[in-house]
């Protein structure tokens, strides 16, 4: 008779192995292409969401080198819908860079895949983990949940000297082998995302129930402990809707940096006053009824004047 696995490591990998997440479509794999674009994706966004995108992805950018090749308008267009769009900028820079600089073969360490555009400390785990079997944590939000209410980690998640505790308490935990590393990572991933949930938690189906601080205490929710809260602002913009006898409309690419970076969209002024001062004396104009599109961290009270 096997004995069931005593440490946390041994447990997370002997639950994904039998109950954990095998369908979708960028496990099972070890090629870091298809990982990387993955982890991009999945960033605050919902699995669901993802899977028709990375499909697509896959079938017109079928290797980085293809990706790294072409256009920024490409990758956004096919990009488009998915969201926080500088994901999209910076999947396309780190492309080109993984060619430029690795070869078109993505590093093997994490420490050098954090170097690339939009790669962070996570991230750069994740792909090295999976990929590679290299022995580092991930923290990503599923997994700062998990470990805060496992270990009953009650410091201030909103400090940085905090963060790097727990980051060293992750390290600690990391299972011996190599080979182990895949199915761990995978298995934090998968109990924060179908068991520790944020809310009404299933700690009846978590393979750490035994010994987790949070569920012994009878409070998991108030773990990861994290004080700062959003501080959410808001702005008014004009948006010039100019279009002309044929129908086309007046689009302007966005700066590089700030709000709707690098994309096409309506000329924006900062007043009613600087959109009227932009536009001939003539001009017919008709102000649409404002509307409030919403931000991670903003408000955006839009006022689109039709010419």
């Amino acid at each position: 008779m096997t004995r069931a696995p005593t440490s946390l490591a041994g447990r997370v990998v002997a639950w994904q192995r039998s109950h954990g997440r095998h369908h979708l479509p960028w496990q099972n794999t070890r090629d870091p292409y298809r990982v990387w674009l993955s982890e991009v994706m999945l960033q605050q966004t919902q699995v669901t969401t993802v899977l028709a995108y990375y499909q697509r992805f896959l079938e017109r950018f079928p290797a980085v080198t293809d990706l790294a090749a072409a256009s920024q308008d490409d990758v956004l267009a096919l990009w488009s819908g998915l969201g926080y769009y500088s994901r999209a900028c910076n999947l396309h820079r780190c492309a080109q860079q993984v060619v430029e600089r690795f070869g078109g073969r993505f590093p093997e360490r994490a420490e050098l895949l954090a170097t690339l555009p939009g790669i962070g400390r996570s991230t750069a785990s994740a792909i090295s983990s999976f990929c590679f079997g290299e022995r580092v944590a991930i923290l990503d939000g599923n997994v700062k949940r998990v470990l805060g209410r496992a270990l009953g980690f009650d410091q201030d998640l909103a400090r940085a000297s905090h963060e790097k505790l727990l980051w060293q308490r992750a390290e600690a935990l990391l299972p011996d082998s190599e080979a182990d590393m895949p199915a761990y990572t995978q298995g934090l991933m998968d109990l924060g995302a179908t068991v520790c949930l944020p809310r009404q938690p299933r700690c009846t189906d978590c393979p750490l129930k035994s010994d987790c601080v949070a569920l012994r205490e009878g409070r998991p929710e108030a773990y990861p402990v994290k004080s700062r809260t959003l501080r959410r602002s808001a702005q008014s913009l004009w948006l010039l809707w100019a279009s002309d006898a044929q129908g086309r409309v007046w689009l302007q690419r966005r700066p590089a940096t700030g709000i709707w970076a690098g994309l096409h969209a309506l000329p924006v002024f900062e007043s009613e006053a600087d959109l009227l001062a932009a536009l001939p004396p003539d001009a017919v104009v008709e102000m649409q009824p404002v509307f409030t599109h919403v931000l991670t961290h903003k408000d955006l009270h839009l006022h689109p004047a039709r010419v």
